[in-house]
């Protein structure tokens, strides 16, 4: 993979612009790439596509269900395709074609899940994606992938694209932090060390990890070394970052922007119980409601998931 696209170290931007660049680029470098919009091409940013490639642009509505069945053709006649909407519309209108059209048949599909989480604030709970995460990890053949900044956007793309099988990638409007340089790599399936520590493990993912960052700046002035762990990949996770928290005896936080059933926090209390590993573990997330409208600081603030109250669970475990 060639880097040709550079977010800078400490800029905001948000994923879906990683997502747009990246596929923008290696449409240059591979015809067989077809791209396929449900009347979202600049919100979910496969407009930067359109401008290289407009022959093999394709444009279906807002038909969603429709998008998951040819996409699958595309997939079954030797192409590429790459979907994206949002992750609302993809992933609840669509499942059954994700499912059976494309899963069950382990087709070379990947899927653009944007605007998910309480990051997309004032458009309210219909197009506040919570439960994206819970719905494809379920899906046999799929990967999951939760980017927390453009820079690693851009890198989980290319990833997917090299990635044969079925492959989501959930991104945000919302804009984070760049961390990611462009010489770190990106590996499906291998967590990324954000900060060591030995007292305390966060393992979040997506928009989240900036307030884990944070979470980390804080507790080292009281002393305390919270060891962030970027888990971009949900499935398949990366269970050696479990082992290592086991070694350390080191109890775990997880911080999702999604509900608190079948996402992150979920995925790791299941390898925790396969492994037979037993460690004090508090999950962060949104608690079975709904989202609302609403700024996203606001949003975040009302469901815990700001690097605040991070710092107040993490305080409150190791008393």
């Amino acid at each position: 993979m060639s880097i040709t696209v550079h977010f800078p170290v400490g800029e905001k931007n948000s994923t879906r612009e990683g997502f747009g660049r990246a596929l923008a680029d290696a449409t240059k470098e591979n015809p067989d790439i077809i791209a396929l919009s449900a009347d979202l091409e600049e919100s979910t940013r496969l407009n930067y596509f359109k401008e290289v490639a407009p022959e093999r642009f394709v444009e279906v509505g807002v038909a969603e269900q429709n998008l998951a069945s040819v996409v699958a053709g595309f997939a079954m006649a030797g192409k590429l395709p790459v979907a994206a909407s949002y992750a609302a519309f993809l992933c609840y209108n669509a499942y059954g074609g994700i499912r059976t059209a494309i899963c069950y048949s382990n087709l070379n599909v990947k899927l653009m899940g944007g605007h998910a989480g309480l990051g997309i604030g004032p458009d309210g709970a219909t197009h506040q994606a919570l439960e994206d995460i819970a719905l494809m990890r379920t899906l046999p053949n799929m990967t999951v992938l939760v980017p927390s900044d453009a820079q690693e956007s851009y890198q989980a793309t290319h990833a997917t694209l090299q990635h044969n099988g079925p492959c989501y990638l959930r991104t945000t409007k919302y804009a984070t932090t760049t961390y990611t340089t462009p010489d770190d790599t990106f590996e499906i399936g291998a967590a990324k060390i954000m900060t060591q520590g030995s007292d305390v493990m966060l393992i979040t993912c997506g928009p989240m990890v900036e307030q884990a960052v944070l979470a980390h700046q804080v507790l080292s002035k009281q002393g305390i070394q919270a060891q962030v762990v970027n888990m971009h990949t949900i499935k398949p996770l990366d269970t050696t970052v479990l082992v290592n928290a086991a070694k350390n005896n080191m109890p775990i936080i997880t911080i999702e922007d999604h509900q608190i059933t079948g996402g992150l926090g979920s995925a790791v209390l299941e390898s925790l119980a396969k492994l037979g590993i037993q460690l004090p573990i508090k999950l962060l997330a949104v608690e079975d409601k709904f989202g609302e409208s609403g700024t996203p600081n606001e949003l975040y603030k009302k469901h815990g998931l700001t690097s605040h109250h991070i710092v107040q669970v993490a305080e409150k475990m190791l008393r």
